[in-house]
């Protein structure tokens, strides 16, 4: 195995192509890095790490925006507007037919257009969120008091970052390997490992050894888990009738694959964007002098203080969305119809509307399993937090997640690439 990997590494730099796009991924990592370490002016160190002691779900939110926001850089809030921005697209599909075909069915061409629309929604989505933190950040005392001029710039820098990260992540995905999104994320992810460890050591007791290796455990559990779950599939048979000589016919046997978990990171990425939206307007509207705007702002900002509420809020938007994004990318009447106009059926299902109502209820099942697995992911850290009481030690599912799924899909990249070359 170790030989294996050795031999590919071999393969990627002997061969032009492939070792130039591999150093343009590390090269605009590296600058991805030097931007997170950037920071925004006025900002205070040590209440800005007392917020994200006390508060998990900044600590999630931080994932997705590469380790920015714990330090307030310049790109605090990381590719998040842009992945909002692209499901909000996405799920426009159910309601515009015209999206639909543009997405669907117009190639090449089509996606470009599309990708374009994301771009031009994260711009105000972007500005939105950076006044939103910027707010909820002075009134934590994480930031000094600005004037409105001080306050404008900052909200011009902190979206100008996010597009730049946008277009960096467009780069990695043209001229390098991968999804560029993904494996700024992935960056991010990596990156805030050494801090962990650091504050883990620092921290070490003999007493806490069982909880250390209670981590262990579960860290290796969640990662064999995210692999099988990522990689499971549920194979539909399908034949295809072919004419094998003139008035005879013969038959193919092929399979539709189901994936156990459809739509990957993505209904996490949309709960946490549905759950910041009213923390930022319950932190707004304590602003507002009117008791019982404040009162409605106190008890918002409360409910989300509480764990137990906010895991299970938290746990049912992703099980919800994994659905509802499922049903947007995932068409069982276009598929029906894709197959009776390729002479394919399943066999025992009769074509047409008794197929796409199989296949519905069999993507429904296996559906439910990939939902109430990442629920799981999503709020493992909650319950790990308070089960160990170390904060160091929150196993972040979601981290996990994400960073086996970009290795996978980077492993398989690198490999299709190194076939290609050796063919």
């Amino acid at each position: 195995m170790i030989q294996n990997f050795f031999k590919k590494l071999k393969l990627i730099f002997q061969d032009d192509i492939l070792r130039k796009r591999v150093l343009f991924v590390l090269g605009a990592l590296i600058v991805v890095r030097i931007l997170a370490a950037i920071p925004i002016p006025g900002v205070n160190t040590f209440e800005l790490q007392n917020f994200f002691a006390n508060n998990q779900f900044f600590n999630v939110l931080n994932i997705f925006s590469g380790g920015g926001l714990s330090v307030l850089s310049i790109i605090m809030l990381g590719v998040g507007p842009y992945i909002t921005a692209s499901i909000i697209m996405q799920l426009s599909t159910i309601v515009s037919p015209q999206l639909k075909e543009l997405f669907h069915e117009s190639g090449e061409v089509g996606r470009k257009k599309f990708a374009m629309y994301s771009r031009l929604i994260a711009l105000p989505l972007a500005t939105i969120q950076a006044f939103g933190f910027l707010i909820l950040l002075q009134q934590q005392g994480a930031l000094r008091p600005f004037s409105p001029f001080e306050l404008a710039t900052n909200i011009i820098v902190v979206t100008a970052g996010t597009m730049l990260l946008m277009w960096i992540g467009e780069l990695i995905s043209e001229f390098g390997i991968g999804n560029g999104v993904s494996i700024i994320i992935f960056t991010g992810i990596v990156s805030s490992l050494p801090g962990a460890l650091s504050q883990v050591f620092f921290t070490y007791t003999p007493a806490m050894i069982p909880t250390y290796i209670m981590f262990l455990v579960v860290s290796i559990v969640t990662i064999i888990a995210v692999v099988f779950i990522s990689e499971a599939e549920r194979s539909i048979p399908i034949t295809h009738t072919k004419q094998v000589q003139a008035g005879s016919r013969g038959s193919a046997n092929t399979y539709l694959p189901l994936r156990l978990n459809q739509a990957g990171v993505i209904p996490i990425i949309f709960a946490l964007s549905i759950l910041t939206l009213p923390q930022l307007i319950g932190t707004l509207a304590s602003t507002i002098n009117i008791a019982w705007v404040q009162n409605a702002s106190t008890q918002i900002n409360a409910f989300f203080l509480n764990q137990m509420y906010y895991g299970i809020s938290y746990f049912f938007l992703v099980v919800l969305f994994t659905y509802f994004y499922t049903a947007v990318t995932f068409d069982p009447e276009a598929t029906s119809h894709n197959l009776q106009r390729q002479g394919a059926f399943i066999p025992g299902v009769r074509p047409g509307e008794t197929t796409e109502r199989y296949i519905s209820g069999v993507l429904t099942r296996i559906t439910l399993v990939g939902a109430l697995f990442l629920g799981l992911i999503a709020v493992m850290p909650i319950v790990v937090q308070n089960v160990s009481g170390i904060t160091a030690l929150s196993v972040g599912g979601t981290s996990l997640l994400i960073a086996v799924s970009v290795v996978i899909d980077l492993i398989k990249k690198l490999d299709g690439q190194i076939s290609l070359r050796e063919y």
